[in-house]
């Protein structure tokens, strides 16, 4: 196969990602042999910020908090994660849209979009902010969607001071982490001109890696180096099982996978998820209740993985929280929708969890989605000046 000399020097930094993904590899298999809660986390210093990075999971999909906190075997792992942090069980949603919803707790504004609308916001994302208040590299942050056009809007929006050049590393896991590029890996390398499709594949794959342009940089946010360690990073993911993950939140366990293994590769300041399989509750509660338990699953291994490393495990804080919620009752179909405008709907349980947080405390007033991205940004020393949500309260130990 001809290679360009991005993929040569992709290749040639693979021996070099494959050291540190070993030693990424061991600390997970730590983790599963000391099992997925054995890290404490370190005790709090009086005047100290142990915060050094954050994951955001958009539990999204429409999950309810009686599946979550309202279950009592649905979701261990998250409610372990709250025994360990601060829950706060009335979590105002802001919008009855998917898209919309899951938009407004990256930019801390009530988002007003249509469930089939497909275009970036016009505020600024909680990756913006943090990027050019603390003048981070693309390479430093990282949303991680588990498939579908409308979910690459999250990296990045439209205003002027901000904007794609201060927007993150976007991986469509779902899109790249499939069976035909698995194949398209597994021809590399062999004495033969590359099809028209193989050569669509690896067009759509380099596409995918949705690195933001900045014209200073010569039209790219990430130097040639950096584009190619990325590179590299999904060449040795898909031989990590990633493509083989199935089940009915197979999209959803990629992006997980794909956040957990940032973590152990980059160490990165900032990593999005984003989930929305639950969304099959319209026409089936049992499918939606087991996508629940799985990616509650995914999200335990993600944990196990950060507490296997004591420098992820000192320096990591997790916020969780869902879009909305769902109807109270059953529709026709034996399934859930969301316009009732019940409880179950417009409040969801979120909760924060790190090193910096108090620990198991619940705490009961209200708050709201939109204040996801103020308190990101606050915890990390930047200013989400344009964002309308509050900093959590009662959160800093």
């Amino acid at each position: 196969m001809q290679r360009s000399d991005d993929m040569t020097r992709a290749l040639i930094d693979r021996r070099q990602l494959l050291a540190r993904a070993a030693s990424g590899g061991a600390a997970l298999a730590a983790a599963s042999l000391r099992g997925p809660w054995a890290a404490a986390l370190p005790s709090q210093t009086p005047g100290a910020r142990k915060t050094q990075r954050v994951v955001v999971i958009a539990f999204a999909g429409g999950v309810r908090t009686r599946e979550t906190f309202g279950s009592s075997d649905n979701v261990p792992n998250l409610k372990r994660l709250a025994e360990q942090g601060v829950l706060y069980p009335r979590m105002r949603s802001s919008n009855l849209g998917h898209f919309g919803a899951s938009l407004s707790m990256f930019t801390g504004i009530a988002e007003q979009r249509g469930i089939r609308e497909n275009q970036r916001g016009e505020a600024p994302t909680l990756f913006e902010y943090l990027r050019k208040d603390l003048e981070l590299a693309a390479s430093e942050v990282w949303i991680a969607t588990s498939g579908g056009a409308q979910q690459t809007n999250y990296s990045y929006g439209l205003h002027p001071q901000y904007g794609s050049r201060y927007g993150a590393n976007t991986l469509d896991s779902d899109g790249i982490f499939n069976t035909e590029f698995r194949s398209l890996v597994g021809q590399w390398g062999r004495p033969k001109q590359p099809s028209q499709a193989e050569q669509e594949l690896l067009a759509k794959l380099r596409g995918a890696i949705q690195s933001p342009r900045l014209p200073a940089a010569g039209g790219r946010v990430n130097s040639p180096e950096s584009a190619a360690r990325v590179e590299s990073y999904i060449l040795e993911e898909l031989t990590r099982g990633t493509a083989e993950i199935t089940g009915p939140n197979a999209a959803d366990a990629k992006a997980l996978r794909t956040a957990r293994n940032l973590l152990a590769v980059f160490k990165p300041r900032v990593v999005g998820v984003v989930l929305q399989q639950a969304d099959i509750a319209h026409g089936s509660f049992n499918g939606y209740a087991e996508i629940v338990r799985r990616n509650d699953a995914a999200i335990g291994e993600l944990v196990a993985a950060i507490n296997a490393d004591p420098e992820l495990a000192a320096s990591t804080a997790i916020f969780v929280a869902p879009e909305f919620g769902r109807d109270k009752d059953l529709n026709s179909r034996r399934g859930l929708d969301h316009g009732d405008g019940s409880d179950d709907l417009n409040f969801v349980s979120g909760l924060a969890w790190g090193p910096d947080f108090r620990r198991g405390l619940v705490v009961e007033e209200e708050v709201a989605v939109i204040d996801v991205c103020t308190s990101v940004c606050a915890l990390l020393g930047a200013d989400a000046k344009l964002a309308r949500g509050r900093k959590l309260p009662k959160l800093l130990a």
